[in-house]
């Protein structure tokens, strides 16, 4: 039988690939995957951007690895929990960029400083606990803080995300990086002036339309 998610493979390649170029992941220390009937397409265990192919992805069917492929990532669980609990999310990217790794450190949501924080849903980004990597209960904190948001942090670990496609979620991972990094700059600047709740929520209705989510 023909593969049925040739193009989904070769986006996933490309989005990878791409990633690394930006700087979000390296080495083997990040994940991505789409949803597909029954299940998803994930970025396999070890591999890298110059080892990643469009064929090297892998099958999860009904919450678990379909026999006789490679293994998938280690957080192929926290992948599954994401799209049983949030409907929307059509592709997730995982990373453990720089500026998010050392925001998610602090175990604290980033907050109200800039008005795109908005774009991923909310007043803020939350912070899971730290929960050890790979782990079902992982996979339960991060669907939990992913309520009505398209992101969150990872507590002592790196940020995850999801979108409609994986060039959205990919899009949406840089969007976390860089307003992280800008947010840590703003603490070393001085003394920060959030936004305030009514603030914000013009914020989050504007975004509704206008297309960043």
């Amino acid at each position: 039988m023909g593969d049925q998610h040739e193009q989904l493979r070769d986006d996933l390649c490309r989005v990878y690939i791409e990633l690394d170029r930006l700087g979000l992941i390296f080495l083997a220390a990040g994940n991505i995957s789409v949803r597909v009937d029954g299940g998803m397409l994930i970025s396999p265990a070890g591999c890298s951007a110059e080892t990643i192919r469009p064929d090297s992805f892998v099958l999860v069917q009904d919450g678990k690895p379909v026999e006789g492929q490679a293994k998938p990532s280690s957080e192929w669980s926290m992948h599954t929990s994401i799209y049983e609990r949030c409907p929307e999310a059509n592709a997730i990217v995982h990373t453990h960029s720089d500026h998010c790794v050392a925001v998610a450190a602090t175990r604290r949501p980033l907050p109200s400083f800039h008005y795109m924080v908005a774009s991923f849903g909310g007043y803020d980004v939350p912070c899971t606990p730290y929960v050890t990597f790979g782990s079902p209960a992982l996979g339960i904190a991060a669907a939990n803080a992913l309520v009505d948001r398209t992101a969150c942090l990872l507590g002592n670990h790196g940020m995850i995300c999801h979108g409609r496609t994986i060039d959205k979620a990919m899009a949406t991972a840089l969007r976390l990086e860089v307003l992280c990094r800008q947010y840590i700059a703003a603490l070393q600047a001085g003394q920060i002036q959030y936004l305030t709740p009514e603030e914000m929520q013009t914020a989050v209705e504007r975004y509704k339309s206008y297309g960043a989510r």
